[in-house]
């Protein structure tokens, strides 16, 4: 018999080509089709193992969930950016590897985040997700989020609602 251990930890400049394969497959997954096909390909582009390398060494806040030995997902936090919005933490993003998702991998890493954020001192919590990404409104709406507020991010002239939820 196999045992598969989980841990979640914080990221090293190691993890970071792991990161950015996760990063390419999870935006792949839940953009294509949403973001237009050219700037989706930009963005992730723009974050390679250099990029995430330089990111977990300038002290961002990236947590990263391993299920024996692979890298599996990743979560980046810190303080909320939208002032409008008095919660004062923010889980910037969270994904997975298609292949992880649906087996509470992301429900273990987003507790994992909040915890992160309770432990530094901030109160409340927000999370953003394009409207059309359902698969991530369901994961939010289920992990108790309330859906308070919306904005909108644009992609080459095609802009895309965005709604926040919060957690007091």
């Amino acid at each position: 018999m196999n045992t598969l251990t989980i841990d979640i930890r914080k990221a090293e400049p190691s993890d970071a080509r792991d990161i950015a394969e996760v990063h390419l497959e999870a935006w792949r997954g839940a953009y294509s089709g949403i973001i237009p096909h050219k700037t989706l390909t930009s963005m992730i582009n723009r974050r390679g193992a250099d990029w995430w390398a330089n990111a977990i060494r300038r002290a961002a806040s990236v947590l990263v969930v391993e299920i024996g030995g692979t890298i599996a997902g990743y979560a980046t936090i810190g303080r909320n950016r939208a002032r409008e919005l008095r919660q004062q933490g923010e889980i910037y993003e969270l994904y997975l590897r298609p292949e992880y998702q649906g087996i509470g991998l992301g429900s273990r890493l987003f507790a994992a985040a909040r915890q992160r954020l309770k432990d530094h001192g901030l109160k409340g919590m927000v999370v953003w997700a394009l409207e059309d990404n359902e698969n991530a409104l369901a994961f939010y709406a289920g992990a108790g989020g309330r859906d308070i507020a919306e904005g909108v991010e644009v992609f080459e002239q095609k802009a895309l609602k965005k709604v926040a939820f919060v957690w007091e």
